[in-house]
């Protein structure tokens, strides 16, 4: 059994999720690797416009009909209406790369071909390609929130983790309903990993998550940053339909000073120890709180 420290809080890993293509669907996991950059797989693919600039579910909402799956060591992404695509998980160094825009960074990304590139264009009806992110690139967070850490992302919006507890979904979900409408799932927020054990926001003033290893040692997470959020929770991802009542139920209790009044819902995290190691769901571990002003 878990020996939790006096001083700690008790958690455990409920849901964990990647979302192999930026702003397209998420997969859920048993068990993932942990890497330094996020989970294995997770935002390792981004569809960006003829410009080389990434484009989201903001102004592609289709995007979060785009399904992927692992396949016999291939990546398979489905949509109404197409074939299944294919693509190879391992790129061959020779392949065309070419320069792309992830928010702030201007990063060389592998170009996934012709072939990709007309499936997306298809679907989503606008000139697209599929880039697939070098690893051998590295693109950091800010060190204004990591504290100087250097925590290498790939796609993500700016954070390899992003860490939401049930216990916030539930609340959010009580708020939704009390004005007459119907509960959300976990995947409007697109978390990687999902908590149990904590009370709704205790999220927000966690210091440290730490899960011991069976073979010994153990994974150090750090939340270091509130989630902004935008409209995206907003869309349906069964029918990518729009609807504002999601974020206009956020925005009557989840204005966070710490961002200026920007809504948020869930931490940003970065990886401080065991990169290489697997998270499993339903694993134990504790959470320290951090020392943010209430």
């Amino acid at each position: 059994m878990l020996s939790i420290p006096d001083d700690m809080l008790p958690l455990q890993i409920e849901q964990l999720w990647i979302y192999p293509i930026k702003s397209c669907a998420g997969i859920r996991l048993e068990q993932a690797e942990l890497q330094l950059a996020g989970l294995e797989w997770d935002r390792a693919w981004m569809v960006v416009d003829a410009q080389g600039e990434f484009v989201s579910q903001r102004e592609l909402p289709r995007m979060v009909l785009i399904q992927p799956a692992f396949r016999f060591g291939q990546l398979e992404l489905s949509a109404p209406g197409m074939l299944p695509l294919l693509l190879e998980l391992e790129v061959d160094p020779a392949s065309h790369r070419l320069p792309v825009q992830v928010w702030d960074d201007r990063v060389q990304a592998w170009d996934m071909g012709d072939a990709a590139a007309q499936w997306c264009s298809e679907f989503l009806q606008a000139d697209l390609r599929l880039v697939r992110f070098d690893p051998a690139v590295r693109r950091l967070s800010s060190e204004r929130w990591t504290r100087g850490v250097e925590a290498p992302n790939r796609f993500s919006d700016g954070f390899p983790l992003l860490l939401l507890s049930s216990a916030s979904l539930a609340d959010f979900n009580q708020r939704l309903q009390a004005l007459g409408q119907d509960p959300v799932g976990i995947e409007r927020f697109r978390p990687n990993l999902v908590l149990g054990g904590l009370d709704a926001h205790d999220e927000d003033r966690l210091a440290e998550l730490v899960f011991p290893l069976q073979a010994g040692g153990e994974v150090r997470l750090q939340p270091v940053k509130p989630c902004a959020r935008c409209a995206i929770p907003n869309i349906d991802p069964v029918t990518a339909k729009s609807d504002p009542a999601v974020g206009d139920t956020l925005q009557t209790y989840r204005q966070d000073r710490r961002l200026l009044g920007a809504v948020t819902f869930g931490m940003n995290v970065i990886v401080r120890e065991g990169a290489g190691s697997l998270l499993r769901q339903g694993q134990a571990g504790w959470g320290r709180w951090d020392a943010w002003d209430d």
